[in-house]
């Protein structure tokens, strides 16, 4: 469990100026607030100086100004949530990219939290901020079609898990969906081997993709190598970043990633490694 020291710090990190006991409308504000102020991102993988997946570790990487990808962002956000009284599980869970099939492969860390509803019965709700551009707000455990601002996503039963659920993203998303497993896991020795492949890996989809994503009311933010999407409804704005000082304040004042734990050395060794696989990225869709 989180001291107080840290659970403040946690919620200022958040903007949240106040904490209170564990209800349906806080789990709101709290998913609301963290899914706009720390990204989902595969920074440090492309730096070569991936972080620990231990839960200490991972909520020390949050109240210190940095941010993650799933195993660190939906892990620090359940130890904030339990240490403020709610009752949280973890899920196996697998995402499922554009062109392939349905998984659960523990690529994923999923989460529900169960409150009492008005009548005193006990409800599931699907809590993720780790998923990058989605989804803004828990979603109840139920099947059915939920609007979010000017997205659409549907839960229902998964067909890779008995008795397992789906949490379908928007047609006009980056990937498809995610099924969870209903069992619930209690320590992350299952996830272990899976961040040292995406952290690691040369076979890792991350270690030559640098992307930051940040989930908005009513859009969301991608920083992807050297290009800025803003998407705010059906519109998308995009943005080259040609120099390092512009890449860095777009970092820092679009999503609040100011790489504290960077030396300027480093900073600078990852731009010119990012800037080298945006030319390359170039070359390539010239050929296309």
């Amino acid at each position: 469990m989180m001291t107080n020291a840290e659970i403040k710090a946690y919620v200022k990190r958040l903007g949240i100026t106040d904490i209170q006991p564990p209800t349906l409308s806080y789990l709101f504000d709290l998913h609301k607030a963290h899914v706009q102020s720390i990204p989902w991102q595969t920074i440090d993988i492309v730096a070569g100086k991936p972080a620990s997946i231990d839960i200490k570790e991972s909520v020390n990487l949050l109240i210190t100004g940095r941010s993650g990808y799933c195993f660190h962002l939906n892990g620090a956000f359940s130890e904030l949530l339990r240490s403020l009284g709610y009752k949280v599980s973890w899920h196996r869970a697998g995402v499922q990219p554009l062109g392939q099939e349905p998984r659960i492969n523990s690529f994923h860390l999923g989460l529900t939290v169960s409150l009492a509803n008005n009548q005193q019965e006990e409800q599931r709700w699907i809590v993720d901020v780790g998923l990058g551009d989605m989804p803004y707000e828990p979603l109840p455990l139920q099947m059915g079609v939920y609007e979010q601002g000017p997205f659409q996503y549907k839960v229902a039963p998964s067909s890779v898990a008995h008795n397992g659920w789906r949490l379908e993203h928007d047609p006009r998303a980056s990937f498809i969906g995610v099924d969870f497993a209903p069992e619930i896991v209690h320590d992350l020795e299952e996830f272990k081997p899976k961040h040292e492949f995406y952290s690691r890996s040369l076979e890792s989809p991350w270690i030559h993709l640098f992307l930051v994503r940040q989930r908005l009311a009513t859009g969301s933010n991608e920083l992807r190598g050297c290009i800025w999407n803003r998407r705010e409804g059906d519109h998308i704005e995009k943005t080259e970043l040609h120099t390092k000082s512009q890449w860095l304040e777009v970092l820092g004042d679009v999503f609040q990633e100011h790489l504290v734990n960077y030396s300027k050395l480093e900073q600078d060794n990852l731009w010119k490694r990012v800037w080298k696989l945006h030319e390359e990225w170039k070359k390539e869709k010239v050929l296309e």
